[in-house]
This record gives structure tokens, C-alpha cells and sequence, in this order.
């Protein structure tokens, strides 16, 4: 990777997990949550923000809130960046938001993405792991492993300016930040996070 390589990791705008998890603080059992009206409005608000950098590349996690706000900031973005679903930034998974749709699912309602490369199933769902609320939960020393794996594949990305659109567990455990709703951190793969 350059010395100039510029990552910008930038969290999803609001869920309907996220607001109704507000106001309950229960899991609504909502599964691959999609954005709020407030979400919406988020993200547009931050693509004004991020329309005079020259992304070369957009990672965007496989779940929904994420896609929906990467089509929102980058969409009509002024350099035309490649647009690239990865998986090893989707969000740690223990709430029913974080469980995911079949890539077949994602492709019919995205087919502007590619997400050919995705297995059907790609979020974490081994037998005999912990359940909550019926749901798989994803164990500690893989989310740490896949975290780790994540810095080193965008260490290797040939690009010097790349968002990354995520999820703020997932950014807090990369960066030792917690981003709101379409918050915005500059990621330096040579510093070590805060201890999670």
C-alpha cells in the first residue's frame, strides 16, 4: 500500500434496528435492516460532505443498510468510483439485524452490484454455536480474526482513496472509534486500534 493511500470508513445512516432499538432497547428481531426516512436524509447529508474526494473504490458491506447507503453517497458520486460488496467487514454478528439475505436475494434487488463472488449464505451461521433469540452468534476470536484479515486485504488494494461503508461495531474494533449514523473516520492501517 502507498504511503499516500487515503481510507475513509464511514458507518451506515440510521436503521429501522437502530430506531427501534432506541426506543426499546430490545432486538426488534429485525433481520438485514434497512434504512429509516432519517437514515435517508444522513446520508445524503454526508455525500455532500464526500463529493470532492476522488474515491477510487467503494467497499460496501453485503448487508442491506449498508448497500443503501453507499448507493446514496456514491451513487452519482463525481469520480465514478468501482463499487466492490466484501464480507469481511460486515458487522459482528449478534443482533438479528446483522444476519444476512442470500446473495441471490441482494443480487435481484441490487443488480447493479456484483455479488457473483459471495457464497448464498454468507454471514455467520455454524451449527453449534451460542444463539440469541433463536439467531447464530458470532464468536469473539472470529470476528477479531476477521478484522484482522480486513486490515490486511485493504493493506494489499492496488487504490489510493477507498471508502469503506460499514458498521460501527465492526469500525470501533478496525479503527477504536464508534461512529454514528454516516459518521466519518480516517482509517491508518500503521496505528494500532484502541484496545476493544
Amino acid at each position: 500500500m502507498s504511503e499516500e493511500t487515503r481510507i475513509l470508513c464511514i458507518r451506515h445512516g440510521e436503521s429501522t434496528f437502530n430506531a427501534a432499538h432506541r426506543l426499546s432497547g430490545v432486538d426488534p428481531g429485525l433481520r438485514d435492516a434497512r434504512l429509516t426516512p432519517r437514515g435517508h436524509a444522513q446520508a445524503e447529508e454526508a455525500r455532500e460532505r464526500l463529493r470532492t474526494i476522488p474515491f477510487e473504490l467503494v467497499v460496501v458491506s453485503p448487508l442491506t443498510r449498508a448497500i443503501e447507503t453507499a448507493s446514496i453517497l456514491f451513487g452519482e458520486h463525481p469520480s465514478r468510483p468501482r463499487v466492490l460488496v466484501e464480507v469481511l467487514h460486515r458487522e459482528c454478528q449478534e443482533s438479528s439485524c446483522d444476519v444476512g439475505r442470500a446473495a441471490s436475494e441482494i443480487s435481484a434487488e441490487f443488480p447493479h452490484l456484483d455479488v457473483g463472488h459471495l457464497p448464498e449464505v454468507w454471514w455467520h451461521a455454524e451449527a453449534g454455536c451460542a444463539m440469541v433469540g433463536g439467531l447464530p452468534v458470532e464468536p469473539r476470536h472470529l470476528f477479531d480474526a476477521r478484522v484482522l484479515a480486513f486490515r490486511e486485504w485493504l493493506r494489499a488494494r492496488p487504490e489510493r482513496t477507498i471508502a469503506v461503508v460499514g458498521h460501527g461495531t465492526f469500525f470501533f474494533h478496525l479503527t477504536g472509534v464508534f461512529l454514528e449514523n454516516c459518521g466519518v473516520v480516517e482509517l491508518d492501517l500503521d496505528a494500532e486500534p484502541a484496545a476493544a
